[in-house]
């Protein structure tokens, strides 16, 4: 089409007419850059679709009223990113990158979110772009290029991990293809659980030990870790052995089967494996009977009070005896936090209360999480009568359901 023909078109008063104009790849760019500021959102959105169109007009369009026509340039520019040349890499980030850094910022998520999905993969897109969608407040915008993109550094990753990312945004960095140990010790400091349990199933993440050995502190209240802690690779001797006192029969078998454990790690975990089924005569000093030794034996109370009334008594050093399994000094602990009598406190662990033992931690002014676990190690309690779930911090029963626990354990006679 000659030149005056297609600026006869491209003001034609029929919006079609101009549409078709809009849609050529053989006008002169200036024609284009006119249909720009057409007030047909039709003929706008089919512009946006060119490849043709001049830079300029794109910049025009990534500010345009029409949430279609804004849109329909995000997906353009995106068909375009992986298949440029070097050169034309170059020209692409001279002519749409200002127009992706307004798309990145556009008030409609479902803009950024296109633009996000599209940009996701692409080694070559503007970093400030990236970051922008990386630290967007919605999930389907930033949860993409936090997963997936190849332009976010290590430096980038935890920076966002430190200012708080969008909701799922810590899940997306512990997925990626690969996760430095800087990354999984950041993911692993936070509360995200579900982050945590993606980072340990991502056999791509690398794990310092010691990061690991914390992760573990917290991992039997949080069972969605199990099945990961139990297939992760390369575990030391003590590390397998302190995840076998937590692990359910079937992840237990996983672990005490799996052929890529040396010599020690198995003996380790067999150890524990033969402790927890009762096997006492096996086990070297006794170390079976260790398990109840607390409801048999006078736990230092004396001792654990004059920790309380210094302040040294807290939740930390209570949770590191039961990891210790030190049982005798948590019984203590709750006596003296709870000012109940060792005679109370052993009633209700005999009696396997689920609900006297979360009684006893919240009126020991600890966590729900304690009380998950003293349920499990000290109490005995059938998993289906245990109370509470990992993923929740407040006490299942009310102060009034607690109190009659505590009121009824302490009137009971045997």
């Amino acid at each position: 089409m000659d030149y005056e023909e297609a600026k006869r078109r491209a003001r034609d008063d029929d919006p079609k007419v101009r549409r078709s104009v809009a849609s050529r790849t053989d006008v002169k760019p200036e024609l284009l850059f006119f249909l720009a500021e057409d007030p047909s959102p039709e003929v706008r959105r089919t512009l946006a679709a060119n490849l043709s169109v001049p830079g300029m007009a794109d910049l025009v369009l990534a500010q345009d009223s029409d949430e279609g026509v804004r849109t329909g340039l995000v997906e353009k520019i995106s068909r375009m990113a992986p298949d440029l040349s070097i050169g034309e890499r170059g020209r692409l980030c001279d002519t749409a990158a200002e127009a992706l850094n307004i798309l990145a910022r556009d008030q409609i998520t479902r803009v950024r979110q296109v633009l996000s999905e599209a940009l996701k993969d692409v080694a070559h897109a503007p970093p400030e772009v990236i970051n922008a969608l990386a630290r967007d407040s919605q999930a389907v915008v930033a949860c993409p290029v936090l997963e997936f993109s190849p332009v976010l550094s290590d430096a980038d990753l935890l920076e966002i991990i430190a200012s708080g990312p969008a909701q799922g945004g810590l899940g997306a960095i512990a997925g990626r293809v690969s996760v430095s140990q800087d990354l999984s010790a950041a993911i692993s400091s936070t509360n995200d659980v579900d982050a945590i349990g993606r980072l340990l199933a991502n056999a791509n993440a690398q794990i310092r030990e010691e990061t690991l050995d914390l992760i573990i502190d917290r991992a039997p209240a949080h069972e969605l870790w199990h099945a990961p802690l139990a297939h992760r690779p390369r575990l030391s001797p003590a590390t397998a052995g302190r995840m076998a006192r937590f692990l359910a029969d079937n992840l237990l078998d996983a672990l005490s089967g799996r052929d890529d454990l040396d010599g020690e790690t198995l003996k380790a975990v067999k150890k524990v494996v033969r402790r927890r089924l009762g096997d006492e005569s096996n086990l070297p000093d006794n170390e079976g009977s260790q398990i109840m030794d607390f409801m048999k034996i006078n736990p230092p109370v004396d001792m654990v009070k004059s920790l309380n009334e210094t302040g040294r008594l807290d939740h930390a050093v209570i949770l590191k005896a039961v990891y210790a399994g030190d049982f005798s000094f948590v019984l203590a602990a709750l006596i003296a936090r709870t000012g109940l009598s060792l005679k109370v406190v052993r009633k209700v662990f005999a009696g396997q209360s689920a609900k006297g033992i979360v009684s006893m931690v919240w009126k020991a002014g600890l966590s729900m999480e304690l009380a998950l676990l003293l349920q499990q190690r000290m109490g005995r309690v059938p998993p289906e009568e245990v109370l509470g779930n990992s993923t929740e911090t407040a006490f299942p029963l009310n102060e009034d359901e607690m109190n009659w626990q505590l009121e009824f354990f302490a009137d009971y006679r045997n």
